[in-house]
């Protein structure tokens, strides 16, 4: 499970307690705007267990931004995520960005008594769409879309954002409900 465009106050507090409530891990694509406005709960995510992914600083374009433009707005979010994981934006870009970004080496220091660890900026997608962040979704229909496309092994895609939270609020303790007493468990990527 992963969630896109966070950390902010009451959304991703949310997703926090409702994770926490049915023992689930994920993984937070985070916008690096969005870790420099609210430090105290991306600190929470990450105190929580939860991995971290790189969304950008700025939620950018790929397809509409050109390349260097766009890499160094990444690299400005590495720098706050220090990690190997990235989602574009609308899961669209360019493939010249993903080029480049695929031949940085990252240096992730989880512990700072331990030496750096070097590895590549892995892109990850999702297979199934919850369709949260659409308004025009009722909070039924994006439950449906997880429910009927998630399989074992699938990356379902949420957002902890404000214009997605009604039908999140909604789906994300059905969904934890449903699969979990089908014997699923969620964890990190």
């Amino acid at each position: 499970m992963t969630f896109d465009d966070g950390p902010i106050p009451n959304v991703t507090d949310f997703v926090l307690k409702t994770l926490k409530a049915f023992h689930a891990k994920a993984t937070f694509f985070c916008i690096g705007d969005n870790i420099v406005k609210h430090p105290e709960v991306y600190a929470k995510v990450i105190n929580d267990g939860h991995a971290i992914g790189n969304h950008t600083f700025n939620h950018l374009k790929g397809w509409k931004t050109d390349d260097e433009t766009y890499i160094q707005n990444t690299l400005k979010c590495q720098q706050l995520t220090q990690t190997n994981l990235f989602r574009p934006p609308y899961g669209r870009i360019k493939k010249s960005q993903i080029r480049s970004l695929e031949s940085l080496v990252i240096s992730q220091q989880s512990d700072s008594r331990l030496p750096t660890q070097d590895s590549q900026l892995k892109i990850v997608m999702w297979d199934v769409l919850s369709g949260d962040f659409d308004i025009n979704l009722s909070p039924e229909k994006c439950y449906q879309n997880v429910i009927n496309h998630t399989e074992n092994g699938s990356i379902i895609v949420f957002h902890d954002s404000l214009k997605a939270f009604d039908r999140l609020e909604y789906t994300l303790p059905l969904v934890l409900k449903y699969f979990t007493e089908k014997g699923f468990t969620f964890s990190t990527l």
